[in-house]
């Protein structure tokens, strides 16, 4: 697969700050997605030796019918500190080296993480489609930046994600009666649009089958 755009990768937060306000007004988010989407994926990322060892996973599924169609490893120093804003720049150096071995292009990708949901608007998700060209979404396990309205518990309910006065994404019940997920655009797709794949890439569980799949192969020894 390939990468379209590089930049330096950076050691220090101000040098991060600095790529995440020049790159932000890049991302696109509204629908600009290759449609009918064949292919999903899900990237992940698990750390050995400590921390100091990066190592990522890809899982591209069949979609609608979400069955594994290729995954794929790679193995890379970590030269980042894990830092609540700034987890692009731990985590996707390894995850382009993942995603370059795949011989399967997805059509969307699914991270685990924040898109548009961020302080700068630039979360991983957003920082990661930009890179590829690629569709992708932020799904979210916890709420890094926003506010919300009570969300029902019945699957499919969801709430904008609001802040300062933007909408910047959505928390959505996956399943009933279960934490909800932090729904936000990362490039090329709008948050309704995120919110319908969402849901069709959990048919049985809180999470993605695209991020269980993916958090199998990251954290498997």
């Amino acid at each position: 697969m390939k990468i379209y755009q590089h930049h330096a990768w950076p050691s220090t937060v101000d040098e991060a700050i600095a790529i995440q306000e020049q790159l932000r007004n890049q991302v696109i988010t509204s629908d600009r997605l290759q449609e009918p989407v064949q292919y999903v994926a899900g990237v992940d990322m698990g750390f050995e030796a400590d921390g100091t060892i990066s190592r990522a996973a890809v899982a591209v599924l069949s979609f609608p019918d979400l069955q594994i169609t290729e995954t794929s490893l790679a193995y890379r120093p970590t030269t980042f500190p894990y830092i609540p804003g700034f987890l692009s720049f731990r985590e996707i150096p390894a995850v382009l080296d993942a995603l370059e071995k795949i011989k399967t292009t997805p059509d969307l990708i699914l991270c685990d993480g924040q898109g548009i949901a961020h302080p700068r608007r630039f979360g991983i998700a957003s920082h990661l489609g930009l890179l590829v060209d690629i569709p992708t979404i932020g799904v979210a396990k916890s709420l890094l930046i926003g506010k919300h309205e009570e969300l029902p518990e019945t699957r499919g309910n969801w709430r904008s994600l609001i802040d300062q006065g933007e909408i910047i994404g959505a928390v959505l019940r996956s399943r009933t009666g279960v934490k909800p997920l932090y729904i936000s655009s990362g490039h090329r797709i709008s948050v309704p649009t995120a919110i319908e794949y969402v849901l069709r890439c959990t048919p049985k569980y809180r999470l993605p089958e695209t991020t269980r799949i993916a958090d199998k192969l990251a954290s498997a020894r």
